[in-house]
C-alpha cells in the first residue's frame, strides 16, 4: 500500500504548492498593475488593504489543515468575499479566480464546488468585460471554458483517486484474508505433521513398552529371567523415546538420523529395536543411496519404516519382517514385507487397522508431501508388502 499512497500524496502536495504560489504571484501582479495605473486613485488604500487581507486570509488555509468543516467553510467564504470585493474595485484581480477554483474544489464537495466555480467565473467575466469596454467574445467564452476544463479534470481525478483508494482497500483486505487463511492452513498442516511425528515416535515407544511390561507381568512368577529381560528392553525403549522427545522438541529430526550414521544405519537401529523373540526384523539394501540424501526424504523413510513396523507388531502377528531399501537413479524405494495374516486391501484397512493413531494415512500423507507413492499388496493369510517410493533428482 505505501508504494501507491506515498507518490499520490506527493503529487497532491506538489499541485497544492503550485496553486498557492500561482495565487500569490497573480495577486502581486494584480496589485502592481493597479498601482501602475491608479497609484493616486481614491480607492488605492482600500485596494492595498484588501489585498493584504486576502493574502493573510489565504495563508490561513494550510494552517487550518483538516479542521472541522464549519471552520473551513467560514475561511473559504471570507476569502471569496475579499476577492469579490477586490474585483469590484479593481477588475484586474479577476485572474486570481483560477487558483480559487482549485481551493473551492478541494474544500467543498463537487455538488457545492461547481456552483462556486460558476460564481467565480461569472465575476471574472464581468470584471474582464469592464476592462475591455465591449462584449469581447474571447472574454465571454475563454474563462468559462477554462473553468469547465479545470473543474472536469479535478472532479475526474478525485473520482479516480476514490476508486483507486477503494481498490487499494480491497487489495489490503484480500491480502489480510489470504494471510489469515494461509496461517490457518499452515497451523492445521503443522498440527497434522506434529501428530504424525508423535505417532511415529512417542506413541510407538509407549505401545512397545506397554506390550513388554504386560509380557513381563505375565512371566514374572514363572520365568523371572525372561520377565526381567522384558523390563530391561522396555527401559531401553523408554530411554530411546526420551531421546526422541528431546530431539522432537529441538528440531524434529529423528534421533537415529541425528547420530550421523545415515539412513541405512538408522534403519538397522530401528530393526534391532523392533526385533523380539516373537518377531525378527531384517534390513536389505539394493544399490547405494545418494550422498547426501535429502534430509526430508531420510526422515520420511525412517518414519515410514517405524510406522509400518508398528502396524506389523500390533496387527499382523508376523514372525519375520524385512526392510528393503532400493536406490535407483530417479527414485528411492522402501519395501516393508511381513509373513503375518495379511488383509484384504479393498477393505477400509487404513482406517480400521489403527484406530488409535494415524497408521497408513500418516504414511500416505508423508509420501504425498514429497510427491511419492504408496503401494500395498496383501491377501488374507499371505502376509503384506508395503512399498513407498519417493522421486529423486537424477544422478
Amino acid at each position: 500500500m505505501p508504494t501507491v499512497a506515498v507518490p499520490e500524496r506527493d503529487a497532491t502536495r506538489a499541485l497544492t504548492v503550485v496553486m498557492h504560489t500561482a495565487f500569490y504571484v497573480l495577486l502581486a501582479a494584480s496589485v502592481a498593475r493597479y498601482l501602475a495605473r491608479h497609484a493616486d486613485g481614491p480607492h488605492t488604500p482600500g485596494v492595498i488593504a484588501l489585498s493584504l487581507l486576502l493574502a493573510v486570509l489565504y495563508a490561513l488555509g494550510p494552517a487550518l489543515g483538516t479542521r472541522p468543516a464549519p471552520r473551513r467553510l467560514t475561511w473559504l467564504g471570507l476569502v471569496v468575499a475579499a476577492w469579490a470585493l477586490l474585483v469590484v474595485l479593481a477588475p484586474s484581480f479577476a485572474w486570481c479566480a483560477v487558483p480559487l477554483f482549485y481551493t473551492g474544489l478541494r474544500t467543498l464537495p463537487a455538488r457545492a464546488a461547481i456552483p462556486l466555480v460558476a460564481l467565480l467565473t461569472a465575476l471574472a467575466v464581468a470584471a474582464q468585460l469592464r476592462l475591455a469596454g465591449w462584449a469581447d467574445p474571447n472574454v465571454l467564452l475563454a474563462p468559462p471554458a477554462v473553468a469547465a476544463v479545470a473543474t472536469t479534470v479535478f472532479v475526474v481525478m478525485q473520482r479516480q483517486a476514490a476508486r483507486r483508494d477503494a481498490l487499494i482497500d480491497d487489495l489490503v483486505r484480500t491480502r489480510r484474508e489470504l494471510a489469515a487463511t494461509e496461517r490457518r492452513e499452515g497451523t492445521l498442516a503443522e498440527r497434522e505433521r506434529l501428530a504424525r511425528e508423535i505417532h511415529d515416535t512417542l506413541a510407538q515407544g509407549l505401545s512397545s513398552q506397554r506390550m513388554l511390561l504386560q509380557a513381563a507381568d505375565r512371566l514374572w512368577d514363572t520365568a523371572p529371567g525372561t520377565a526381567r529381560d522384558h523390563v530391561r528392553t522396555a527401559a531401553a525403549i523408554a530411554e530411546r523415546s526420551l531421546a526422541e522427545a528431546r530431539r522432537f522438541v529441538h528440531d524434529l529430526t529423528p534421533a537415529d538420523l541425528a547420530e550421523g550414521g545415515g539412513l541405512l544405519q538408522a534403519l538397522r537401529a530401528v530393526a534391532e529395536r523392533e526385533t523380539t523373540p516373537a518377531l525378527a526384523v531384517r534390513v536389505h539394501t539394493e544399490g547405494s543411496p545418494p550422498d547426501p540424501l535429502p534430509a526430508p526424504v531420510e526422515s520420511a523413510l525412517l518414519r515410514i519404516a517405524q510406522g509400518a513396523l508398528a502396524n506389523v507388531r500390533e496387527h499382523a502377528e508376523a514372525t519375520t519382517a524385512t526392510l528393503t531399501l532400493t536406490c535407483l537413479d530417479d527414485q528411492i524405494v522402501l519395501d516393508v514385507t511381513d509373513d503375518g495374516h495379511g488383509f484384504d486391501p479393498q477393505t477400509p484397512f487404513a482406517l480400521a487397522a489403527d484406530s488409535r493413531g494415524h497408521g497408513l494415512p500418516a504414511i500416505r500423507a508423508r509420501l504425498r508431501q514429497l510427491g511419492g507413492t504408496l503401494t500395498i499388496e496383501s491377501a488374507p493369510g499371505e502376509g503384506t508388502a508395503l512399498s513407498a517410493a519417493i522421486p529423486l533428482e537424477p544422478r
